[in-house]
């Protein structure tokens, strides 16, 4: 009871401040400073908060000039908490605070004028006039780049022309290449202590039977990372003669009171002309699509055929908890050859999905996954499309003898998860679709991958229109470029294919070359799109250009973001991680590393040292600072009715800072700001991404009993122990 009475009674505080009715000798107490020094550039936080580090740019004055100030990198308020280009390149919006400035120059505008530029100094983007104090300026395109500040006698003028007064660099421009040579002649000064780590600085024969990943195409790689091998066994499935091969996702129309038997067992899969033997639901791969209506109950009978123990996780589903698939919380694993039956409910419309939750670095990379639509009780949910197509993102590792082994014992790639090279839509690497011209569809989209963040768009002139997320749709739609996912995300996109011919939709992002210091374009394409000539019919496509508002959810979540925006969290996780007994080229090269953390790691760019760690040797961590407790050590208690304010806060001062997709189950959340910028334009969702050295605020709903489980969904961050339990009473 105490743990749940604390976030109400706030609640109700956070109320009074608002409406102004608080009580002037209780101002200290009932409304503190709307989140105090929760901005990057703000000094001493009263609570953990974005990084200083990477997001606030310190401007240093120019020779013999009196001048001060800061530039702050502020999240462009919009669906996704990472901001990026088509090409996935980092967006950001520049706040200026300048606390002393020379006098002007005599012209006929005279002003002060902020610039940023890459490192060529070529082009110099001229963002806008500043002042003394804070200035917000609009949105740029750059991984790593120098500001400047300058005194202008004319302010009009599109080029620089006046006195350069303040100067400052974005954390990306410390990428600096590692001594390759050092490294690659073995002089790295190796401690006496260190001589146990030396059978990793040279290729030697593996006992356990590792062959080794993959290089990262047109990047160099140390001789010293690729050799290294986890210390586990491998393990893939033996393959069986009798494994069916794998049939394509069949659609399963369930209705209130039906029954349906669930199988998880190996299949045989071709793809891309190579055999594999994996994993499928009932036979197939993906798993069966459910189409169910919004506020059934159906039964699902599961039958485990694996080798292993196995669970099925019903993800964003607000069920009871005995049915929510946890093992050792909600249920025990469902041992090979035994059954489990689930009792499903489904309270909200939308795109859900299910998959295993034990061992999900092997058993959902192998196949494990599918689709739930459950179909809106009411009909304006959605808007008039021609068609509706439903899109599982994946990725698999393969490598010359075929998908490169997990471990036996623990998971390998537990550093930043196991980014595979083979992409794949629906289970296939050549996704394809043919439409007519002025064709509507609305594409739901679900990332299954262990690790991998997509960017994606198609290709030049086709417009993408947002209108949904994880629980419900937007409260008001948007146009985007490209569609930022995280694993376990879903969002609900229309596209409108105007142009006749084949377009391409592509994963872009920007690559990281950790070891010599710099980005790179990355462009996957994962299926295309042909447009015929014929036309579509008029209806879907004339209401393409409306942005349409979603009265339920504007009205549902608009007071509760104006009564939580702007107030101090209830609740706050540090998203951190812990490095022990790494390989000592692994040390070295991740402390080069760690000068610089891109807010999101979009792909496996460091394979080898990555591959070799298991889940012992990097201990990704959720913790309380109110208690210190980490992991499933933290008791967070609540009640129904509860609504929470939650900070989570990804750490920046670690060996190796990344992203970290959290989800929660059982209940429903928005995001109430990224780094102290608010929130403008909601959606119910379950998973939020967590960017490297940011902080998210997010406003639980609590409205589900039971005990749940709060996680990373890397998969191997997961299974190196990144999840906890929050605890759910009723009144």
């Amino acid at each position: 009871m105490k743990g749940a009475t604390g976030p109400r009674r706030e609640l109700r505080r956070a109320v009074a401040c608002v409406a102004g009715v608080a009580a002037i000798s209780f101002s200290a107490f009932l409304c503190p400073a709307p989140l105090a020094a929760q901005r990057p550039c703000d000094p001493a936080p009263a609570y953990p908060g974005p990084s200083h580090d990477l997001y606030c740019v310190h401007l240093f004055p120019a020779l013999g000039v009196s001048a001060s100030g800061t530039a702050q990198l502020d999240w462009i308020p919009g669906p996704f908490t990472a901001n990026v280009a088509q090409d996935g390149t980092n967006r950001w919006r520049l706040t200026f605070t300048l606390d002393t400035l020379p006098p002007l120059p005599k012209g006929p505008a005279p002003g002060y004028v902020a610039w940023v530029m890459p490192q060529s100094l070529d082009p110099m983007i001229r963002l806008g006039t500043v002042r003394l104090g804070t200035t917000e300026l609009g949105a740029f395109a750059l991984q790593r780049f120098l500001v400047h500040v300058s005194a202008e006698p004319d302010t009009t003028a599109p080029t620089r022309q006046g006195r350069l007064l303040l100067r400052g660099e974005s954390a990306g421009t410390r990428l600096r290449p590692a001594d390759n040579y050092e490294f690659f002649l073995g002089g790295i000064g190796v401690p006496a202590d260190a001589t146990d780590h030396m059978h990793h600085m040279a290729p030697q024969p593996d006992s356990l039977g590792w062959t080794g990943v993959p290089m990262y195409p047109r990047l160099d790689m140390l001789l010293s990372e690729m050799a290294l091998r986890p210390p586990v066994h491998p393990w893939l499935p033996a393959p069986q003669s009798d494994a069916p091969p794998a049939r394509p996702r069949e659609v399963v129309t369930l209705r209130n009171g039906d029954t349906l038997d669930l199988t998880a067992g190996l299949v045989h899969r071709t793809i891309a002309g190579r055999g594999y033997t994996m994993f499928g639901f009932n036979g197939q791969y993906p798993g069966p699509l459910l189409r169910v209506p919004q506020g059934a109950q159906v039964v699902v009978r599961f039958h485990n055929r694996l080798p292993q123990p196995s669970t099925v996780h019903w993800h964003g589903l607000r069920l009871d908890s005995r049915f929510d698939g946890v093992p050792g919380l909600t249920q025990a694993a469902v041992e090979p050859g035994e059954s489990f039956t689930y009792h499903l409910v489904f309270p909200d419309g939308g795109i859900f999905w299910y998959h295993p939750h034990v061992r999900e670095d092997i058993q959902q990379d192998l196949g494990l996954y599918g689709n739930i639509f459950v179909e809106a009780s009411r009909p304006d949910m959605w808007g008039p499309v021609h068609r509706e197509e439903f899109l599982i993102l994946d990725d698999l590792l393969v490598g010359e003898e075929g998908l490169i082994p997990y471990g036996r014992e623990e998971p390998t790639h537990a550093l930043m998860g196991r980014f595979g090279n083979l992409m794949l839509v629906n289970g296939e690497p050549d996704w394809t679709l043919a439409v007519r011209r002025g064709e509507v569809v609305r594409l739901f989209l679900t990332n299954v991958s262990n690790t991998r963040t997509f960017n994606l768009s198609f290709g030049p002139g086709t417009r993408l229109k947002l209108v949904g997320s994880d629980v419900s749709p937007f409260a008001r739609q948007a146009w985007v470029e490209s569609v930022v996912i995280a694993p376990a995300e879903r969002y609900v996109v229309e596209v409108r294919f105007d142009r006749p011919g084949t377009i391409a939709m592509i994963n872009a992002v920007q690559g990281q070359d950790h070891l010599n210091g710099r980005f790179f374009p990355i462009v996957d394409t994962l299926g295309t799109v042909t447009v015929g000539t014929a036309t579509a019919t008029r209806g879907p496509a004339a209401g393409f250009s409306t942005l349409r508002t979603d009265r339920i959810v504007d009205s549902e979540t608009a007071a509760l973001l104006r009564a939580n925006q702007g107030l101090p969290p209830q609740k706050i996780l540090e998203l951190r991680a812990t490095f022990v007994d790494l390989p000592y080229v692994t040390q070295r090269l991740m402390k080069v590393d760690s000068l610089y953390h891109n807010p999101v790691e979009w792909a496996g760019t460091m394979p080898g040292m990555n591959f070799a760690t298991i889940g012992p040797q990097a201990r990704w961590t959720l913790r309380d600072p109110a208690t210190g407790m980490e992991n499933m050590d933290i008791d967070w208690r609540f009640q129904v009715g509860d609504q929470v304010r939650v900070r989570l806060v990804n750490i920046r001062e670690t060996l190796h800072a990344m992203q970290h997709p959290i989800h929660l189950h059982g209940q429903r959340f928005l995001i109430l700001a990224v780094n102290g910028v608010p929130n403008d334009d909601p959606a119910w969702k379950d998973t939020a991404l967590v960017p490297a050295g940011s902080a998210v605020d997010l406003l639980v709903e609590v409205s589900n009993p039971g005990p749940w489980m709060l996680h990373c969904h890397i998969a191997e961050h997961l299974q190196a122990g990144m999840m906890m339990t929050v605890h759910v009473e009723q009144p």
